[in-house]
């Protein structure tokens, strides 16, 4: 079973992620029992018969997925997932600061695609809580080397509501 980073903690990955072929249509392509993680793409086709599973849905967004088109589903996820699919592609950043900050979602929020430790940091304060790392990456080194290269920060975020000028006092 894969592993991921979820609270600063090494745990197995108990979702599945269905990845749709190319040339597969959404229509077309079979739903796995279980708890799944299922494309954008598959979740606007399917979406009633996703939700009649009664099992826990993820999704996962791609970098030119818009947040507003599953504003108001956002209830039903448990986990949502967002790909980085270059180092250099910064969008999922913004992506986890909408869905935190603006709409308010609570629960699981992964990183996946190519993750690497020096961005959990990052990741972290605009409100990921769960990573993903690129394969052949140590999960252990990553929470001993990724998430404290700073001591202080000034800025506000998900994780420090409160600037660094009022909390010197």
């Amino acid at each position: 079973m894969a592993q991921l980073i979820k609270n600063k903690a090494v745990v197995a990955d108990t979702w599945q992620s269905l990845e749709l072929a190319e040339g597969e249509t959404p229509e077309a392509i079979a739903l796995p029992a279980g708890q799944v993680i299922f494309p954008f793409a598959v979740w606007q086709a399917r979406k009633a018969e996703i939700l009649a599973r009664g099992t826990p849905v993820g999704i996962l967004l791609q970098p030119a997925d818009a947040v507003e088109d599953i504003a108001g589903d956002l209830a039903h996820f448990a986990v949502i997932a967002v790909n980085f699919p270059k180092f250099v592609d910064g969008r999922g950043y913004s992506t986890a600061s909408l869905l935190r900050q603006r709409y308010g979602y609570s629960g699981e929020l992964r990183a996946v695609g190519d993750v690497l430790h020096d961005q959990l940091f990052f990741m972290q304060r605009v409100g990921f809580d769960a990573f993903a790392l690129k394969d052949g990456k140590s999960a252990a080194h990553a929470i001993e080397q990724g998430f404290a290269p700073f001591g202080e920060t000034y800025q506000v975020s998900t994780t420090q509501p409160q600037p660094y000028f009022r909390r010197r006092a």
